[in-house]
């Protein structure tokens, strides 16, 4: 693994770290859409196919991570202990996520004065959002759903709540035995190493992959696009940007490390999830490098899988803004009570829609269906600018999970502080 490692420094040095590359990579794909539109259009599926790459990983990954992690803690009631922790403070966060989106919209009015009358809207462009928002599941169809048919049903489909369910019954099987299944667990470790080797292999080709998908969107929209509905979506970002320096630089304040050391230390997967607007494409090197700054491997391979379903602060921002600046945009008039009502929701809904392509916007048109004075028609309005505002919420997403893994190994002093400490400090250490 240290001399695969050191092989892939060495390749990378010859253009410079990684992040460097796809921070050009980046800025030349928004050059080449915005000069060259048609034939970046053609240029999406390098995104895809590095998105797919990174996706065909992540199933085993997580598999193992849980499998390992609750093997590890040796007794049900510390796994349970820390599964409730993290769930606590999923909840608490996602919950100052979605109220700091209502707050900031309610107080900035991005949608007053665009007087658009739902009639006019064309309800066509958003119908196939609206259909899969009519089969969102309830809870109990939610509930059920994590349980998978057949075992190899859960891997080959890509349903994440089923795989960390399989994992957790797997783990908690081999804790009863857990002298007796020792071999076991070493090999399962060595896959796991396996697996994160072929991620590095893989993340080589990031660069590739976000070239292309910047250059698809900005030649897809085009560049004036960035102007349409462009308070919407520079606010999005504020209030994203403020959420990350305010609510969790004050809870890293308090968890005693730098936020900004951290964002610095994670520079390469913020890119690539700027340039690809996807989280899936940074879990497996993002658990990595939390192991390599002194969080316990038992804690991340419960904590971080688990924040990707439930702590999707990014999300509860843009979904609480989207849901009032549409309620602004068509003049819809929403009391102190009806926004609790939507803020009641969303806190429900935005857990339901992991492992769903276009989550954020199927969850906001499911949000929308329970408010029949909110026309569902009115999400045509931020088609334009979902691909910008994508890419804010997932950022927050990645560093609201990396905070809330160290918080959580911090509170199970299962985090190395001085070797944080260490690698923060030492950044040659962080483009391994």
């Amino acid at each position: 693994m240290q001399e695969q490692r050191t092989q892939t420094q060495k390749r990378r040095a010859l253009l410079g770290p990684l992040w460097l590359q796809v921070m050009v990579a980046v800025i030349l794909g928004a050059a080449v859409g915005a000069l060259f539109p048609h034939a970046a259009a053609h240029l999406k599926p390098l995104g895809d196919g590095f998105i797919r790459l990174i996706s065909m990983t992540l199933a085993p990954i997580i598999f193992l991570s849980v499998v390992l992690g609750i093997a590890g803690m040796g007794n049900l009631h510390e796994v349970g202990r820390v599964g409730v922790k993290a769930l606590v403070y999923f909840e608490v966060l996602s919950t100052v996520a979605l109220g700091l989106g209502l707050l900031a919209v309610d107080v900035l009015h991005p949608g007053s004065g665009m007087n658009v009358q739902p009639a006019a809207l064309n309800a066509q462009a958003v119908s196939g959002y609206a259909a899969a928002a009519h089969h969102q599941p309830g809870v109990v169809e939610f509930l059920l759903n994590m349980i998978p048919s057949s075992m190899l049903g859960a891997f080959s489909g890509g349903n994440m709540l089923q795989v960390i369910l399989i994992g957790l019954l797997f783990g908690f099987a081999l804790s009863q035995f857990r002298a007796t299944a020792r071999p076991l667990i070493e090999i399962l470790d060595l896959v796991l190493k396996a697996m994160f080797g072929i991620v590095n292999l893989i993340m080589m080709l990031a660069p590739i992959g976000a070239f292309g998908a910047m250059a698809y969107s900005v030649g897809q929209f085009g560049l004036a696009s960035l102007e349409q509905l462009a308070q919407f979506t520079v606010e999005v970002w504020l209030v994203a940007l403020l959420f990350v320096v305010v609510v969790l630089g004050v809870i890293a304040k308090f968890a005693r490390f730098s936020l900004f050391q951290l964002l610095r230390y994670l520079r390469e997967e913020l890119l690539i999830t700027f340039g690809t607007s996807s989280t899936e494409a940074v879990l497996a090197p993002l658990m990595m490098k939390l192991e390599r700054l002194g969080c316990d491997k038992t804690v991340v391979g419960l904590v971080l899988p688990a924040g990707y379903t439930f702590n999707a602060d990014g999300t509860a921002i843009y979904l609480s803004m989207g849901a009032i600046f549409i309620a602004q945009a068509t003049n819809t008039h929403l009391t102190l009570r009806d926004q609790i009502v939507v803020l009641l929701v969303l806190m429900l809904t935005s857990k339901g829609s992991a492992g769903v392509a276009g989550a954020g916007f199927i969850t906001l048109a499911a949000t929308l269906a329970t408010m029949p004075q909110i026309p569902v028609a009115g999400l045509v309005l931020l088609l334009g600018v979902e691909r910008l505002v994508n890419a804010a919420r997932a950022l927050v997403n990645v560093v609201g999970n990396s905070v809330a893994t160290i918080v959580v190994a911090r509170w199970e002093k299962a985090f190395d502080a001085e070797c944080a400490q260490r690698v923060l400090r030492n950044q040659t250490e962080i483009s391994s």
